[in-house]
């Protein structure tokens, strides 16, 4: 049951965006810039799996969750690689890139501090830039912040995959700045 009175219908994070509409334009705006829109080389279902990564970490499940399902999107519907890297980045078939940069990753979740130069160095090794490193690092952190403000505030968490699985789907191709759906709009839409 949530600490405060949060709209029923909406999920997660979103109840807390529907709740305090000021906070959440910027919030959205950041998820949308680090996750949706066009990178220079970090693909849109890489960095999803960055952030489902960490909040796999961080044992948020709506946010492991939801983002897991726009990674699996994102990738091709392809729902055992996100698996694959929650179970063990270094065995998933993934790049050898992306697992440095998992590394930092998670290395950040554990605390910003311990990250360190051989870690920037094994992920510049493997073919990494100044900006997958940023953004790696600044996805991390702010999905260690978004995780403790759905956690902290005990949002509501489905545990419906296929409810995730179609807003997954909706965010995977809108991003983040279009309206959510409510609750009952995705049963219905996976109900019928």
């Amino acid at each position: 049951m949530p600490h405060i009175n949060l709209p029923k219908e909406f999920p997660g994070i979103r109840s807390l965006f529907m709740f305090r509409p000021e906070t959440a334009a910027p919030l959205n705006h950041l998820v949308q810039t680090l996750l949706h829109n066009p990178h220079p080389s970090l693909s849109a279902g890489e960095r999803e799996l960055i952030a489902t990564y960490v909040s796999g970490l961080n044992t948020c499940k709506y946010c492991c969750s939801i983002h897991g399902a726009i990674a699996q999107h994102q990738l091709g519907n392809n729902a055992q690689i996100v698996k694959q890297v929650l179970d063990n980045p270094d065995t998933a078939p993934i790049s050898s890139k992306l697992k440095a940069l998992l590394k930092i990753a998670a290395k950040v979740q554990s605390g910003g501090k311990n990250v360190i130069a051989s870690d920037i160095d094994l992920a510049r090794n493997e073919g990494a830039t100044d900006i997958e490193i940023h953004d790696t690092v600044l996805i991390a952190a702010a999905f260690c912040m978004y995780n403790r403000y759905v956690d902290g505030l005990a949002t509501w968490q489905p545990d419906d995959a296929a409810l995730y699985d179609k807003m997954g789907e909706q965010r995977a191709r809108e991003g983040y700045l279009t309206a959510p759906f409510k609750v009952t709009e995705v049963t219905d839409t996976i109900n019928s």
